[in-house]
C-alpha cells in the first residue's frame, strides 16, 4: 500500500497575478499559506489488467483504463489520473483512491492538490521520487499543457512546499521564500482567520478562461487591478512579517474590491451580502478564495469579535471551517513496497 497527502491552500495576496498571460510580461507573485486540509491518494494492486482511479468527491466517479495505454474519454478531474499515470510510463494495474477533506471547486486549490498528490504517488511508484519544487512545476505543466486547464500556478506550489509563503513568478521560473513570521505571530495570524463554507461551489475554468483573456491585453480594467493587486500583494507580505495584522485585514477588503474587477462571476448578491454582514459584525476584511464564485469566504477578525461574526454568517447559512496551518507540504504518509509485492503483476 501506498499513502500519500497534499494540502489546500487560502491566498492572501497577488492572486490571479500567477496566470502566465500576465506573469510573463509583468512579473506576479503571490502570498498564501497551506492548510491542514488535506488531499489523500490511496494507492493498492489491483488483481486485474486495468489502471483504476476512484474518487469519493466526483460522486462516487470510478475510471478504469488498460494498463496498455488506451485513451478512456471521461470528465477533466478523471482523466488528471490517467495522464499523470501515463506521464510516468507506468503500466502496472492499480486501484488509486482519491478523497478530500473539503468539498471540490471551493476555492483552496484542491485540483491542483490532487494533480500533485498524484504526482507524488506515480514518480515514487517509477522510482523516480521528485522533490517540492519538480512536483509543483511537473503537476502545472500536465494540468495547462496536456489537460489545458486555465489556471495559475499558485496552488501547485502551495500543495508542494506548505507552510506560509511569498511564491513570485516570473517567465525565468518561481522564487519561494517562507514569511519571516515569528511562531508567535503565526500563531495569532492563525486565530484571527475565519474561514466559511458558503455551500455553492463554482467552475473556477469559465472565470479564470475570462480573466486569461483579459489579462493577455496591454492595459485596460484587468490588466489595471492587477496591477493593483500585485502592489498589494506586496504591501501585505510586509503587514504579516511586521505583525501589522489590522493593516493586513483593511488589504484583503482593499485586494478583494479590486478582484471583483478581473472577470464576471467572481461576486453575487449572496457572497456580497454575506461579506457585508461579517464587516457590520466586526470583522477586519476578507475575500473569496479561489476563482470566486462561490466556495469559502475567508474573513481576518479579532478574537473578541468573532463570536459576533461566526452569528452573523450562521444566520444566512454558512458555516465555519476550523483549521491550522501546514507546513509539511505533499509527502507519502506510508509506501509498503507495493509493486515488490510477492504476487506476479501480469497475471
Amino acid at each position: 500500500m501506498l499513502i500519500a497527502r497534499s494540502p489546500v491552500r487560502i491566498s492572501f495576496g497577488g492572486g490571479g497575478t500567477d496566470l502566465a498571460a500576465y506573469y510573463e510580461r509583468f512579473g506576479g507573485m503571490v502570498v498564501s499559506a497551506s492548510i491542514n486540509k488535506y488531499i489523500y491518494g490511496i494507492v493498492t494492486k489491483n488483481f486485474d489488467t486495468t489502471f483504476q482511479v476512484i474518487s469519493a468527491d466526483y460522486r462516487s466517479s470510478i475510471l478504469q483504463v488498460p494498463v496498455d495505454g488506451r485513451s478512456v474519454n471521461s470528465s477533466l478531474e478523471m482523466r488528471m489520473g490517467q495522464v499523470i499515470y501515463e506521464h510516468f510510463n507506468l503500466r502496472v494495474p492499480l486501484n488509486i483512491f482519491i478523497a478530500s477533506e473539503v468539498p471540490p471547486g471551493t476555492g483552496l486549490g484542491s485540483s491542483s492538490a490532487v494533480s500533485v498528490t498524484l504526482c507524488n504517488i506515480c514518480s515514487t511508484l517509477a522510482g523516480e521520487a521528485m522533490n517540492k519544487r519538480q512536483l509543483a512545476e511537473t503537476a502545472y505543466e500536465i494540468e495547462t499543457k496536456r489537460l489545458e486547464a486555465p489556471i495559475g500556478k499558485q496552488d501547485q506550489y502551495a500543495a508542494a512546499f506548505g507552510g506560509l509563503n511569498c511564491f513570485e513568478f516570473s517567465a525565468e521560473g518561481v522564487r519561494v521564500t517562507p514569511l519571516d513570521m515569528s511562531v508567535g505571530n503565526i500563531r495569532t495570524l492563525e486565530r484571527r482567520l475565519m474561514l466559511f463554507y458558503t455551500g455553492a461551489t463554482r467552475q473556477a475554468r469559465e472565470i479564470l478562461s475570462e480573466q486569461r483573456e483579459r489579462s493577455e491585453q496591454r492595459s485596460g480594467r484587468t490588466v489595471e487591478a492587477l496591477h493593483r493587486i500585485k502592489n498589494l500583494g506586496w504591501q501585505i507580505k510586509a503587514a504579516l512579517e511586521e505583525g501589522r495584522f489590522d493593516d493586513f485585514g483593511a488589504m484583503l477588503d482593499e485586494s478583494w474590491r479590486h478582484k471583483k474587477q478581473l472577470a464576471s462571476g467572481i461576486s453575487n448578491s449572496a457572497i456580497d451580502d454575506a461579506y457585508a454582514a461579517a464587516i457590520a459584525a466586526g470583522a477586519g476584511g476578507g475575500k473569496i478564495t479561489g476563482a470566486g464564485g462561490g466556495g469559502f469566504l475567508m474573513i481576518y477578525c479579532r478574537e473578541e469579535r468573532q463570536e459576533a461574526v461566526h452569528a452573523a454568517l450562521e444566520r444566512l447559512g454558512l458555516i465555519q471551517v476550523r483549521f491550522a496551518f501546514d507546513f509539511e507540504g505533499s509527502r507519502i504518509l506510508l509506501h509498503t513496497n507495493l509493486l515488490n509485492s510477492p504476487y506476479n503483476w501480469s497475471e
